[in-house]
């Protein structure tokens, strides 16, 4: 009987995530894709700004899995250990044996050593030189028990620390689990399938070196709808791994073969199918335009997006991360993603329960926001506002801080009507109030918004009461205070916005005219200026 291998436990790995970081507004603007500088500096990349999602936090997926299920390969092998119990000098004498059942015996008893859920000796085993042994045993297809063990064995020792996974792949392991592929026992199959994702979840190097082993076709082949689930699971849990890491990426052409099965994955029911299809895909798009290109042409958007709905978190992350990741590259990705839909489903995302969701939902919005106008104008039409003004009052302060960035976007971008709408949302307000907080660039960040929002009212004569507005909701004496702030650019900006619309009125003894209420001066400028009419959203080919 074919044996169900089960997940078990999970060996998390901890492993630190090498992000560049942009201690200086301008240098995160830089990286977005928005209007108000020149031609090419618009049309740069926008960056996934994932240093400020994902420093100092641990990847959702593991990197590799010890296999702890106490399930024999089958119940003839076992009547061969019943009762026998080995140390690990028995071990290391069957296993350097020559009869056949001696080795299957000390084999079988070391895998129940490292298959232990607490405490496996992976180190003493390592260190007792049993694994070139172990690699030899996968070659013996006249004994496909023992292949199993073996494959089993190193699977765990392959699940431990890279000195322990170097150990296996310096054994020569790779070739012949890649060989147990085409084995006619799907045990033995699918135990080297998981072997291989646990070497491959290592890093680039062991990575690389599943891949040119040609692993990747022989994974594809097994891909079917008569596999039993679990190994399905697998068979994705170790193509994930292969698309994983970018120092370097993996190669184009082993890109090339995944996608299709990728695509053919994501349309699973399954959640553990269908969260590391999700995951393959948002390390594949976690790159340059043209690695993004590869996977938006697959035709993977519409379903992404609609993935972005489930209730489950294992889904909706790297669902949401890969669309996010997207809307990093061209203006005809983005575009892409818009037409899949994304802007119906980023508004309920910024309300969902969970911050950590929140936060990634306004990233991929503000890198929405960083296109061009034709894009923030379909942003506006998808009641994206409202819930963006609510983060910004109410929600955490890792979250307001993706939603300042949004608003930067906008007002850079944005037309004067645009501007306009942006002011009606509410958004001045919560902005004033957050002018307070202990982050320099973040209070740059607003006070550059505020001042381009007091210059798109003074071309429409209008700035008077803007100043008014700004100053009945507190802004006023708040930009005034910062003017001595310690922050020497929080300091000049603030003295900038003071001087250039706040002091003439003072000078010439003008007093501004009241206003009972803002929405009365919003409605007045609404009213006032008729602002051009966008054009259609613009593709490139």
């Amino acid at each position: 009987m074919p044996r169900a291998l089960s997940l078990g436990d999970v060996r998390w790995l901890t492993v630190p995530v090498n992000m560049p970081t942009l201690d200086a507004p301008e240098e995160r603007l830089r990286k977005f894709k928005y209007r108000g500088k020149d031609a090419s500096m618009r049309r740069q990349q926008r960056m996934a700004v994932s240093l400020e999602l994902r420093k100092a936090k641990k990847d959702e997926q593991a990197l590799k899995r010890r296999n702890i299920t106490n399930v024999s390969s089958d119940p003839a092998s076992e009547q061969l250990t019943k009762g026998v119990s080995l140390n690990l000098q028995e071990i290391i004498n069957g296993v350097n044996a020559s009869d056949p059942d001696l080795c299957f015996q000390a084999t079988q008893a070391a895998r129940k050593m490292l298959s232990r859920e607490r405490n496996p000796p992976l180190k003493l085993i390592v260190e007792a030189g049993l694994i070139p042994r172990l690699v030899e045993f996968l070659k013996s297809s006249l004994h496909p028990c023992l292949q199993f063990e073996a494959a089993w064995a190193l699977t765990n020792i392959a699940s431990g620390t890279s000195e322990q996974t170097q150990a296996v792949v310096e054994s020569g392991a790779i070739q012949p689990l890649v060989e147990l592929l085409s084995s006619p026992h799907m045990t033995v199959c699918e135990q080297a399938v998981w072997a291989l994702g646990n070497i491959a979840g290592d890093g680039p190097e062991f990575r690389d070196l599943v891949i040119s082993s040609n692993a990747i076709p022989h994974l594809l082949a097994l891909v079917s709808s008569t596999i039993p689930i679990t190994f399905l699971r697998n068979i994705t849990w170790t193509l994930s791994n292969l698309c994983r890491n970018k120092s370097p990426y993996p190669c184009k052409k082993a890109v090339k073969q995944m996608l299709p099965v990728l695509f053919h994955l994501l349309q699973h029911e399954d959640g553990e199918v269908l969260s590391d299809t999700c995951w393959a895909l948002s390390y594949l798009s976690d790159g340059c335009n043209e690695r993004i290109g590869q996977v938006v042409d697959t035709g993977v958007l519409p379903r992404l997006v609609q993935l972005m709905t489930s209730s489950e978190l294992n889904i909706l992350t790297p669902s949401l991360r890969t669309v996010g990741n997207i809307v990093t590259g061209t203006d005809h990705q983005t575009q892409v993603a818009i037409d899949a839909g994304i802007l119906n489903v980023l508004p309920q995302l910024l309300m969902h329960p969970r911050s950590s969701i929140q936060k990634e939902a306004a990233w991929a919005l503000s890198n929405v926001a960083a296109g061009p106008c034709q894009h923030i104008q379909q942003l506006i039409a998808c009641g994206t506002l409202p819930p963006l003004v609510a983060l910004l009052k109410n929600g955490e302060f890792k979250v307001q801080k993706e939603a300042v960035w949004t608003v930067a976007n906008f007002t850079t971008g944005g037309t004067i009507d645009q501007l306009i709408q942006l002011v009606h949302s509410g958004v001045l307000e919560p902005l004033v109030n957050l002018l307070t907080i202990q982050d320099p660039k973040i209070v740059t960040i607003i006070l550059d918004v505020i001042s381009l929002i007091l210059k798109a009212a003074e071309k429409l004569s209008e700035k008077e009461n803007m100043c008014l507005l700004i100053e009945e909701i507190g802004g006023v004496d708040k930009i005034e205070a910062l003017q001595l702030h310690e922050n020497p650019q929080v300091a000049l900006t603030a003295l900038n916005i003071i001087e250039n619309h706040f002091c003439e009125g003072e000078e010439n003894g003008t007093i501004l005219p009241a206003l009972d209420q803002d929405c009365e001066y919003l409605n007045h400028l609404t009213k006032n200026y008729q602002g051009p009419t966008t054009s259609k959203p613009r593709t490139t080919p």
